[in-house]
């Protein structure tokens, strides 16, 4: 799974969307007007540090089974340092990806969530930088 160009968070100003109080079904849609509760910035949701955050469209499917495809787009914090079992975006000798943080006594691997992609071990020889830790998907509608 690659990970195509990082596109900066920019802070600028709220967008201000209505949410509704009422659940949503999954059927015959219905006038929601009566049940508007207040507006969301989503921002607010899903930036919680606007000066470490970017967005990634990915690209390929090594994280299926972990609810990201190819075409979604990660929110990916810089500010959080990566932990075990954490999905980073990380570049491994120059390359983008997305994979799960693996921590095994003094050795690091990089593992899709994906049977058909086997784990990356992090050798000492090799360059591995964690740009961030994935805090939300977005997907794309299928």
């Amino acid at each position: 799974m690659t990970i195509s160009n990082p596109i900066l968070f920019e802070a600028r100003s709220s967008l201000q969307i209505p949410l509704v109080s009422a659940h949503v079904q999954a059927g015959f849609p219905s006038p929601a007007d009566d049940h508007l509760e207040r507006s969301i910035d989503l921002n607010e949701h899903l930036v919680k540090n606007p000066a470490a955050t970017f967005f990634v469209r990915v690209q390929g499917e090594s994280m299926r089974d972990a609810g990201i495809s190819s075409g979604d787009i990660l929110i990916v914090d810089r500010s959080i340092q990566p932990a075990d079992n954490q999905i980073v975006v990380a570049m491994l000798d120059g390359d983008f990806t997305v994979k799960r943080f693996r921590r095994r006594e003094e050795r690091i691997f990089l593992e899709a969530e994906n049977n058909a992609y086997p784990p990356i071990e992090v050798g000492a020889n090799q360059e591995l930088v964690i740009w961030g830790a994935v805090t939300f998907v977005i997907h794309q509608p299928r």
